[in-house]
């Protein structure tokens, strides 16, 4: 039976559609892995509602409509309009708490579903890491590192707000230059070495890239491209040249199914299909739900010479793609 097959979510409850060896769930994340059987997932790759508070529904109503909230607005620069960015520095004491009980609370919905060994990649920021980190201890994942994502982002680096000219020497905090993304890993059981749990379960370690060469922590990225933009308009998109670096990482063994449980544009999923994994992405919002169903093959099909040579060898996409 396969790991896909063994997952025992109910269909009739919740919209899915097939896109490849993709399979997209619109459904609440908790929801969907309490109905999820036992060590039926190999990995995760995601990039969550950082702030928890961005994706409620009052919250993208006004970045919708252009009034903020948690979500800043960036002024057009050189007649180029910016991506809305969550303003995390909002977040209270309560945000805050609300934000570790829900990392806390999905890292114990999400575990039961893991193989021993699996690992987590899950994308976060400076300003809020360390909660995100100490939840997922909490909640009984092993931290295994933190992988920089080398970017330059349009965040932090301002003057004090209303008092720009005033303190125009100032800013309030550093330009952001990186994008960490935590590593988790989920326990082997006791004395069992990573060479018996790639046995057993096909998890507890690393693919290296085709080349031979291992997965590093330290990756140069870009912000995402205009192109993928234009595909799926998601305000939180991340670039495939990372993602398929990442969803290839997770897999050691190239075997078994990748999980993104906020899957939003879709962009993980593709990534797995640019790579030739089987992946489950699942969303709660109907608009990216839809956005996501008509984003995934678009987005896979995006050609990557130089990282589609890293994950899949040298002749490998045209042979995916039936040549085009």
């Amino acid at each position: 039976m396969s790991a896909i097959s063994k997952i025992k979510q109910k269909p009739l409850l919740y919209p899915s559609a097939k896109i490849g060896k993709a399979t997209l769930v619109q459904a609440d994340c908790f929801e969907w892995l309490r109905a999820a059987a036992p060590e039926s997932i190999h990995g995760v790759v995601t990039d969550p509602p950082y702030g928890v508070k961005e994706f409620d529904d009052d919250q993208l109503e006004k970045m919708v409509a252009g009034k903020g909230g948690i979500w800043r607005l960036p002024p057009s620069f050189d007649g180029n309009v910016r991506s809305p960015l969550p303003r995390f520095t909002a977040l209270d004491a309560k945000d805050r708490e609300r934000l570790s009980v829900f990392f806390n609370d999905w890292a114990q919905a999400l575990l039961p579903a893991l193989r021993p060994g699996a690992h987590v990649f899950i994308a976060t920021n400076g300003f809020v890491a360390q909660l995100v980190y100490s939840a997922l201890i909490a909640g009984g994942f092993e931290f295994r590192g933190q992988l920089i994502r080398l970017v330059r982002t349009m965040r932090g680096g301002d003057r004090p707000k209303n008092a720009e000219t005033e303190f125009a020497d100032v800013c309030s905090m550093p330009r952001a230059c990186f994008e960490p993304w935590g590593v988790f890993r989920k326990a082997m059981p006791p004395k069992m070495t990573v060479a018996d749990c790639l046995r057993t379960y096909q998890t507890g370690g690393l693919r290296r890239y085709q080349d031979g060469l291992p997965f590093e922590d330290v990756i140069d990225s870009e912000r995402t491209p205009k192109a993928e933009r234009e595909i799926a308009g998601h305000p939180s998109i991340k670039p495939q040249s990372i993602l398929r670096l990442l969803v290839h990482a997770a897999l050691p063994l190239g075997e078994g199914v990748v999980l993104d449980p906020f899957a939003g544009s879709g962009s993980t999923l593709a990534a797995a299909e640019a790579v030739g994994y089987k992946s489950i992405g699942i969303e709660r919002q109907p608009s990216y739900f839809k956005m996501a169903e008509g984003a995934i093959r678009k987005l896979a099909q995006i050609r990557l010479p130089e990282i589609d040579a890293r994950v899949n060898g040298p002749a490998s996409r045209l042979a995916l793609f039936g040549g085009k």
